[in-house]
């Protein structure tokens, strides 16, 4: 399958099982034979797959290099970032260049902001390893790194020149992190498809590949309409942030290491119903749904983080305006909408939830 997304600067997206090993073949249609690229991986996916990638490349006339650095959202900071250009200036790359993002969606999200930045901007392709990359980050050209106060707090908008996705990479992905990004895929359901969410829930995904290539091409197909709409989130983007404000409120909490991204936003979509049912916002019953189809993946949808530390991290969301916070609500499952409130009325929300269903 390959979709276009036509952004200000449009590019294709390639969805086939083996197609990391056509990386040369296509990154030659992109960029200047015999050029440098810069694969950026980390310490979990760099055993698995950089070979092939540098092979691919080398096949191709590219001269490659692999930077690899340790898994886990704890290096998704700048002091990495920096150690990313001090190995681009020694390779001596140059404009002409790029980067190669192979990996899950810190590696995107850091290799993105490196492509963004080195030079004032080079190019990349993305190669999302991970369940959660393939769906939603890889896609529509978001890239950053975190602050100690928080979540994504520094960043760009850079979009790839490519993203390959090769389902075959799926194979290598713990259980646990398979669940982590059908997190993300029951959110496009909720915030837009009805169908895909059903499509999920009725049937077993981590064991029926050809319905997951059929729901990562539609989720990924979602998120190509959504971003050519509103590139920039200034709008209709907000609502693939829908679990986002109290999920990384929650990453942040625990400073990212009790839970994994789609854990965290799993519970942020529970959380985040219950109060638009409480507001008369949201159909009721709708907070259970999406928390049944959760305990059927075995993502967690309760958690006991104190209300005042969740209000307080995500008074920095970035979907904030000055003193207004812009919530992700559901009118009911494919319906969603944005719903802002002054920054003060978050904490009495999350109290009253969390008061519901002690």
């Amino acid at each position: 399958m390959e979709l276009t997304i036509q952004t200000s600067s449009p590019y294709q997206i390639l969805i086939r099982r083996g197609c990391l090993d056509q990386l040369g073949e296509q990154a030659g249609t992109l960029f200047r034979g015999g050029g440098r690229a810069m694969i950026i991986t980390d310490s979990n996916v760099g055993p698995l797959y950089a070979r092939r990638a540098a092979d691919s490349l080398a096949k191709a006339g590219f001269v490659p290099d692999v930077f690899t650095f340790p898994a886990g959202e704890e290096s998704k900071r700048l002091s990495t970032i920096e150690r990313v250009y001090a190995a681009m200036a020694e390779q001596k790359m140059t404009r002409t260049d790029f980067i190669v993002a192979l990996g899950g969606g810190v590696t995107g999200d850091m290799a993105g902001f490196a492509a963004a930045t080195f030079l004032r901007g080079i190019g990349f392709i993305q190669i999302p390893t991970s369940l959660l990359a393939q769906i939603d980050s890889s896609v529509g050209g978001k890239t950053g790194v975190d602050l100690p106060q928080g979540k994504n707090l520094v960043g760009a908008f850079h979009q790839p020149r490519l993203v390959l996705i090769d389902p075959d990479t799926l194979a290598t992905l713990p259980p646990r992190f398979f669940a982590d990004g059908m997190a993300e895929a029951i959110k496009y359901g909720c915030i837009k498809s009805r169908p895909l969410f059903e499509l999920i829930r009725d049937n077993d995904l981590s064991k029926e590949p050809k319905v997951l290539e059929r729901m990562i091409t539609e989720c990924v197909d979602c998120k190509r309409r959504v971003v050519e709409d509103d590139e920039f989130d200034t709008g209709e983007r907000m609502l693939l942030n829908f679990g986002h404000t109290l999920g990384h409120a929650l990453e942040k909490h625990y400073a990212f290491g009790k839970l994994t991204h789609g854990e965290a936003v799993g519970i942020g979509m529970v959380k985040i119903c219950r109060a638009g049912e409480a507001l008369d916002l949201t159909k009721p019953g709708t907070a259970e749904e999406i928390a049944a189809l959760l305990r059927q993946y075995r993502l967690p949808t309760e958690d006991d983080a104190p209300a005042e530390s969740l209000a307080k991290a995500a008074a920095m969301d970035k979907k904030g305006m000055g003193g207004t916070l812009n919530l992700i609500l559901l009118r009911e499952i494919g319906h969603s909408f944005v719903h802002p409130i002054p920054k003060q009325e978050l904490l009495p929300i999350i109290i009253k939830e969390k008061e519901e269903h002690a």
